[in-house]
């Protein structure tokens, strides 16, 4: 969008973007969980909320110079854990902890009677926002030198992962331990925080990640349209899933004999005696995702033909 916009243009659009998804996440999202308006858990603040918020923060940045971004991104990115022994603890989800604690915090804010449960901490994902504008130069370069550029990212990214996972000194809250069995071992090594973001966190999906999209554009996969149709319509794809997916808990829950009310209250509540085991979590995992193809095919077509500016708010 720098592209065809001014620096102006562009800070307006992600402000504006922000907000809007800000909005989102408080109303359409948060309803989406619960499926009613009382205030129990209240409004739920999780990844739109994040993401919004980077943005916000991204469209005051962009007048500053690229690099200046990017620099600011790799601070973030590389240095938010130093806060894990200087923050105090926010006592989530039991205790009430002031706003400006979620920067690093999991927090349950509570302005008045209201009560937010602001579960996806936001400075670390400034951080990767920064880094994601700084980089976007990247896909305007030749085909060969961008996926050596990626795959390079990757496994630098892979690399500070294991040394400072093995290290055990710098880049996560919990440190591992080995375990009983070599199984409980591995699990430990790899458990590592998301809420926040660690370092670690961040360096190994966004390194495997790097690597999958440099090898990718080289290799096509069977579904590779169907992958990229949805990946053009993530917001679209995001909304619907969580409605379709409440509406089949309540409906399986009905079917083995529990009231419909019960996931009327908070879909992260389930009653007793309700579940199923991985295996059919998977299956309706892959049946929501071929349900929705069509429409975001739909969607996704819809945006490529017409030019409504409110279509790149969705």
């Amino acid at each position: 969008m720098s592209r065809r916009k001014t620096k102006a243009e562009l800070s307006r659009f992600l402000l504006s973007r922000g907000v809007w998804l800000i909005g989102l996440e408080a109303t359409v999202v948060t309803f989406g969980w619960k499926f009613n308006i009382a205030n129990h858990p209240g409004i739920i603040l999780q990844v739109i909320w994040a993401i919004g918020i980077a943005m916000v923060v991204l469209g005051c940045l962009i007048h500053l110079h690229r690099n200046v971004v990017l620099a600011a991104g790799i601070a973030l990115f590389f240095g938010h854990n130093i806060l894990d022994g200087l923050l105090p603890s926010s006592g989530f989800p039991f205790e009430v902890g002031p706003f400006w604690l979620n920067l690093h915090r999991q927090v349950l804010w509570q302005p008045g009677d209201l009560n937010v449960i602001m579960a996806y901490p936001t400075l670390a994902w400034i951080g990767v926002m920064c880094c994601g504008y700084g980089l976007a130069i990247v896909f305007s370069w030749e085909s060969m030198r961008r996926q050596q550029f990626l795959f390079g990212l990757g496994g630098a990214l892979l690399f500070v992962f294991f040394v400072l996972r093995w290290l055990n000194i710098y880049g996560d809250p919990v440190t591992w331990q080995s375990g009983e069995s070599n199984i409980q071992t591995f699990r430990n090594f790899f458990n590592v925080s998301k809420y926040p973001p660690s370092l670690l966190y961040l360096s190994f999906n966004l390194g495997f990640a790097s690597i999958i999209l440099s090898v990718a554009e080289r290799w096509r996969p069977p579904l590779n349209n169907a992958l990229v149709t949805i990946g053009r319509v993530p917001l679209f794809y995001y909304l619907t899933h969580i409605y379709l997916a409440h509406f089949l808990a309540v409906l399986a829950g009905m079917l083995q004999g529990l009231p419909a009310s019960a996931w009327f209250v908070d879909s992260h509540h389930s009653p007793d005696g309700y579940g199923f085991e991985l295996p059919v979590i998977y299956v309706v995992w892959l049946c929501i995702v071929l349900v929705l193809y069509p429409a975001c095919r739909w969607y996704a077509r819809l945006k490529a033909t017409r030019k409504d500016w409110w279509l790149s708010y969705l």
